[in-house]
Order: structure tokens, then sequence, then C-alpha cells
């Protein structure tokens, strides 16, 4: 709060006694009086120096913040584009697979093979006239067009002329231009996706009226006689404003960000979210309907439009923008430093060239937008700076009032942390959906975790999943999952619930510090963590988000090496829809998340734990992750695809067979080869030699060789509880790449 109106406010807040401000008791005269003996003392000869000293800081600062945040705005600019390039690939990919099938359909063949006039129609004793072909082919692909959204059809002999269309004015049209290239590439044997054009037909366009000229696309592939010879081309047409525009759109940052696609004479084809503006601007004719998709050349003008400037020549003579000259003749590419777009607004931006499409996506967000952090910090400096020159002493009076005020407010703060009959002693850390005290009960005296759900996040979606995470935790009763004791809401309306305070380890920590752990160990922890799965899966819950730092190794009741599961923030309830996270949206950690989980995030069931079970084994094991990747999604495709390295196969790693089937087991990528429960894994590692191995003993050596040095006072929410599709990109990929990068793997500790 802003100390000067804490000032003015000071006699009103008096009046409340139950928080103890003795601040208000000194008056301004005496901190004056104070003031005059730092003054006398020298001491206003601080200011100037604070002045030269933060300016010094002040530019070392910037610099680090600037670097920093273009890094990650780099990083999250490579990622979108990156996405979204995927994405097309494998729309293209589908495209091309339906098209593909079509032609080989045996039915449609025969037809063609009749409509063509080949040799094998003759064999096949297709004899209809024309128009009765021309009729089967429309009945027979007909519904396969409606099913894919699909809107016409070509077909062509070798000649490049069309013989059957949905069109009836191309039936018997030769060489058509706009056709050429994605005919001679089917006709070559290829089967492709075009990239937009205009139509040559009358289409119905966005405005919905009927004229040629309108944004299409085709797929088209070869059709192949019985000798695997092609014979001519089936080509289906595509709306491209309906999927191909729609995954574009998915890659718009903010409220200027955008990505959109370009071919290799730097036409836009698809939209831009700016097409309203671009009318305004001149860029697009003033009609109903108009689109910047083949209509907006993506070329530099000079200057900002949107400002005003103009430029002195024509669109087509202007040079491509520094983004498109460098897609299309260089590749890949990523620049934080800004350059003008096709409005002449500075732009930052990263970009693809998917030579095998002849076609460029790029995401471009607004400087503005991108570093206003940093302006807004700029500004910070320059404001606190200009006030410290103007007046040493004044600044130094002001600094004594605020440090006193901020004093004496913290120390009110102290004193006002009572929930209930819970009393807050310290912050333990922070979710993404609330904070966590260390406190305890006012009679029982018994320590706790109080978690608080931040004021910043109070809605009715916020309280409804954090009630969800305190219910279903309430649920489990297993001894190695945390325990919750209490919840309520304050009369201030701050919801908040009491759990079981630990002071362990987790396991993240554990590896990180003391590197790979024994066999023996190891079975003894993950023994344990399947209990407390085993009991949620029996009443119908999936965690989802198993990971090392969600596993807490404490000392409980004297007993070492105890496990409790923590942070069921994301757990899903099987039977149940519309509480908690989003159950369509991906959840869990990149690095312990099973197939289905990638793929099909509402399929998840218990085998996407048992998944997860095998990863976190494997780290203890080998102080290493199942899969590095340099990106999120080279991450996820190796879950989804490979096979990972036996834990044996690591340098410096012993373990047994059968704890290695298991741990493999765990990790196959079909749920039906894994073990079908927890109870199961538990039985499978029980039956390994050294299972039983680590004794009461080995704990308590190891607890006391490490002692409080290694634990950490951690509670389930303590960890962020957003789901990975839920965060930021940046966030993402800095989790990712942190922990696909450990340290060197250190000896196994006994």
């Amino acid at each position: 709060m802003n100390p000067l109106k804490r000032l003015l406010q000071s006699s009103a807040e008096q009046q409340h006694p139950q928080i103890h401000m003795t601040w208000a008791s000194h008056t301004l005269s005496k901190s004056i009086t104070r003031a005059g003996v730092f003054l006398r003392k020298q001491i206003w000869l601080w200011p100037i120096a604070a002045v030269v000293i933060l300016s010094v800081l002040g530019f070392f600062v910037r610099q680090s913040i600037e670097s920093t945040i273009k890094d990650n705005v780099k990083s999250g600019l490579t990622a979108i584009v990156q996405m979204e390039t995927e994405m097309l690939r494998k729309w293209f990919e589908v495209q091309e697979s339906t098209t593909e099938a079509l032609a080989n359909d045996a039915h449609v063949r025969d037809l063609i093979y009749a409509m063509i006039g080949t040799d094998q129609s003759k064999e096949e004793g297709v004899s209809l006239s024309e128009a009765e072909l021309q009729r089967e082919i429309d009945k027979e692909l007909g519904p396969a067009l409606e099913a894919h959204g699909f809107i016409g059809y070509l077909l062509v002999n070798k000649s490049k002329q069309v013989v059957s269309s949905s069109y009836r004015s191309l039936d018997g049209q030769q060489d058509i231009p706009e056709y050429d290239g994605f005919l001679t590439r089917a006709l070559g044997g290829e089967t492709n996706v075009s990239n937009p054009f205009p139509s040559v037909v009358m289409l119905k366009s966005s405005d919905g009226k009927i004229r040629s000229g309108v944004p299409t696309m085709y797929a088209c592939a070869p059709v192949r006689d019985e000798s695997f010879q092609v014979i001519g081309a089936l080509a289906v047409q595509i709306q491209p404003e309906r999927e191909f525009t729609d995954i574009l759109q998915l890659g718009r940052v903010g409220a200027s960000g955008e990505t959109y696609a370009f071919d290799s004479t730097g036409m836009m084809v698809s939209n831009s979210r700016f097409d309203d503006d671009l009318i305004l601007l001149g860029l697009l004719a003033d009609q109903p309907g108009s689109r910047s998709m083949l209509q907006l050349p993506v070329r530099d003008p000079g200057d900002d439009m949107t400002a005003g400037f103009r430029p002195g020549v024509r669109r087509a003579e202007l040079p491509l923008t520094k983004m498109a000259a460098s897609a299309i003749n260089e590749g890949e590419g990523v620049d934080v430093e800004g350059y003008r777009d096709y409005r002449g607004v500075m732009v930052i931006g990263a970009w693809i060239w998917m030579a095998d499409h002849n076609l460029g996506v790029t995401t471009e967000v607004d400087v503005a937008q991108a570093f206003r952090p940093l302006v807004i910090l700029q500004r910070a400096f320059l404001t606190v700076f200009t006030l410290l020159v103007v007046s040493a002493i004044a600044i130094f009076v002001f600094t004594i009032i605020v440090a006193r005020l901020q004093f004496q407010a913290r120390e009110a703060a102290i004193e006002a942390q009572q929930l209930g009959q819970y009393t807050l002693d310290q912050k333990l850390g922070e979710g993404a959906m609330g904070v966590v005290f260390k406190g305890h009960h006012s009679m029982l005296r018994r320590p706790t975790a109080i978690k608080l759900l931040s004021a910043d996040k109070v809605n009715d979606a916020s309280i409804a999943r954090f009630e969800h995470e305190v219910q279903i935790t309430c649920q489990l009763t297993h001894s190695n999952t945390i325990a919750i004791y209490d919840y309520g809401r304050t009369p201030e309306g701050v919801f908040y619930y009491a759990m079981e305070y630990l002071d362990g380890i987790d396991l993240q920590q554990l590896v990180d510090k003391y590197g790979a752990q024994s066999e023996a160990r190891v079975i003894h922890i993950l023994t344990q963590m399947c209990g407390s799965l085993f009991e949620a899966h029996s009443n119908g819950l999936v965690h989802r988000d198993i990971k090392p730092a969600n596993v807490m190794l404490n000392r409980r009741g004297c007993e070492p090496d105890v496990i409790k599961v923590l942070d069921f923030g994301l757990v899903k309830a099987v039977d149940q829809t519309g509480k908690g996270s989003n159950e369509n949206t991906m959840a869990g950690t990149p690095l312990y998340m099973s197939p289905e989980s990638i793929q099909a995030p509402m399929t998840v069931d218990a085998s996407t734990d048992i998944y997860a079970v095998g990863a976190v084994g494997y780290f203890l094991l080998t102080g290493r992750p199942v899969f590095e990747a340099k990106g999120m999604s080279e991450l996820c495709q190796k879950h989804l695809e490979e096979v990972p390295v036996p834990p044996s196969a690591r340098k410096g790693v012993k373990v047994s067979g059968q704890l290695e089937d298991v741990i493999m087991s765990c990790l196959e990528k079909s749920r039906a080869k894994r073990p079908q429960t927890a109870r199961d894994v538990a039985l499978l590692i029980s039956k390994c030699q050294a299972a039983g191995t680590w004794t009461v003993e080995d704990g308590d050596r190891w607890w006391g060789r490490h002692g409080r040095a290694s634990t950490t006072p951690r509670d389930s929410a303590s960890q962020s509880e957003a789901p990975v599709m839920e965060q930021t990109m940046e966030q993402a990929m800095e989790q990712t790449m942190e922990q696909t990068n450990p340290n060197a793997s250190k000896p196994p500790q006994q």
C-alpha cells in the first residue's frame, strides 16, 4: 500500500484494537527529529551515493532483465511456430492419406478406369455411358467428400484433361494453369496438397456471394492401374478457411500476436488477424468479405502505416519483409531485435520454411506488447533516479518514513495471521493457486501446513477447484498419502485447509543432491508409492502427475524412509466430470507423461500412473529421466514412439534383471502390456532379490548421516499445480529442459 496513504489513514486505523499498529504512536515530528540526527551525522550523503550505485546497478540489471526477457520470448515464439508447423504437417498428412484412400477404393477405381477409358475397364466389363459414369462417380464419392469436409473433386487423365468433376464447366478442359502444380506432382506418383490459390470455378465466398477467385485448395493422389502405372489423378477440393486457417489462428499470442502462412512469392495464404485494420489502411479492398488471404503480399512498407505513413511506390515494388525474405531464402529463423511487418509495425517473430509444401509459417508479436515489461521497468528506473536527483534530503526523509511504515506494517501483518484455530508461523512456498504457510493449531500445538487460496485467484472456478482438491485428498486414508486435517473459510473470505506438515526431502531433490539410489532403497520407495496409488485407483481416482517432486521422503513416527504422495490437485475422478481441472486438457509433467496422456488426455486411467511409477523408478535408479530431448515436441514424440534404453545399459548403473523387467513393463507404450494395477507392480517388485533388504537400520544410518541438512519443508501445495498445457509455453519449455540436462550421475547411496 502507498505509505503516504497509510499515514493519512492512521487515525482511522487506530480504532481497530485487534491489530496493534504501534507505529501510530510515533508522530511525524519525532520522525523529522530523528532525520535531523541522521543529517548531522552526514547520512544525507547516502542518497547521493545511492544515486550512483543504483544507476550502475540499474544499468546492469536492465541489461540482464532485457537479455532474460528476450531469451524467454525467443523460446516461446520458437515453440509456438514449431507447434503450428507440426500441426500443419499432420493436417497435410491426413488430407493426403484420405485422398489416397479414395483413389485406391476398388469400386471408385473401376469407375475411374471406365471414365478414363483404359484397357483395365474393358477387362472389368464396365459399359456405361459417360453421363451414367459421371453420375456413378458422383454417387460413389459424394458421401466420402461430405464426411471429410471436401467440397468437390477433379478427375484427370495423364494428359491433364478433366474427365470428370463436381463442376461441369471444367469437364473436358485441359492444362488449366492453376491446377498444373499439384496435378504434375500427382501424375508423377506423389500424393500432395496444394497451397491456397484463387478458384477457377464459381464458389461461395465468405460474404455469401457466388464468384470465382475464392481461396481454395486441392489434395491430389495418383490413380494407378493393376500394373501400378499412373493413369490419372484424383483431386479433392478443400475449403482453406476451415481447418487450414483455424490451425494457424491457434498461434495468436496476446492482443497483437498472430501466426500466418505465406508462399514463395511472399503472398499471404492465410488470414491476418488485422483484416479490419488493413481495410482502413488501404491494404485491402473496402468491400464486404474482404480478406487478406491471397490478397496481401508480405512486403515492408518502410515505416509504420498505423501511425499515418504511406509508401511512395506501389506495393508490388516494395521489398519483402525481413522475415519473409529470410524464410524463403534461408529457411528457419527467429528475430527478437525487431523488424517491420507488412503494416510497417515493429514486431519480433520466429519462422519456419516448409520446403516440402513450398510454404512458410511465422509467428509475430508487436514489439510494444512483447517488451512492455521492459518499458515499464525502464520508466520505473527513470522515475526513481529523477526523484533521487531532485532532492537527496527529501528522498532520505521519505526513505526513513517508508522504512518505518513498512516495518510496522509487517509487524501488524504478522499479528493478524490467524485463521480460525490455526496460527501462521512462516511461509513455505507458493503454487499456481495458493500460498502455503507453516503453522500450528492454537490448542493442540501440532505443526501444520496451511494452504490459502491466493487473493488474486478468488473466483468461482478457483474455489471449486480448491475445494475439489481438498475433498479428493480427504477420501484417501493410506499412510503414504498426505493427510488433510481441516479446512474452512475466514470471515474475510479466505479459503484454507490444514494438512500434515512434512519436513523431508522430495525424490527430485534426493537424486539431484545424492545421486542415483540403490536398488534396495528404490524397491522400498516404489512399494510405498504403489500402496498409496492403489488406494486412489480403488476409489476411482487417477493422480495424473506422479513425478519425483510430488513424492516426499520423510522420517515419520521414528520410521525412516516413509513416503508421502503429494499434490492431488490434478487428480481425475474416473466416474465424474466437470470437477477440478479440465479433464480434456493434457495434464502432468512432460518427463513422466504416458503416451495416452499426450494423445488422448480424456482417456487416462490407472495405467497412466503406473507408467509414471516406472519413469520415477527409472529416474531413481539411473539419476536421469527416461527420455531426454531438446524441446517439448521431441520429448512427447519419444514418449509416443521410442523404446526406452534399459537402466542396465546406462553407464555406471547396476540393477537386477527382475527389477529392470518391472520398470520396463511399466514403461510399455500399450496399456495392455503394463501391470494392470499398482498392487500388481508392488507384487512384482516384492519378488526381486533385493526386496526387503533396505532395512530400518539402513534408513536410520542414512538419515543419521545426512540429518536435517537433507530436509526441505514441503507440502503438496508448494508444487506448481497448473497442468502443462495451462502454463505458458516458456514455463513448460524451461521446466522440461532444466530436468533433461541433470548433473552428472552420482554413485548410489546406501
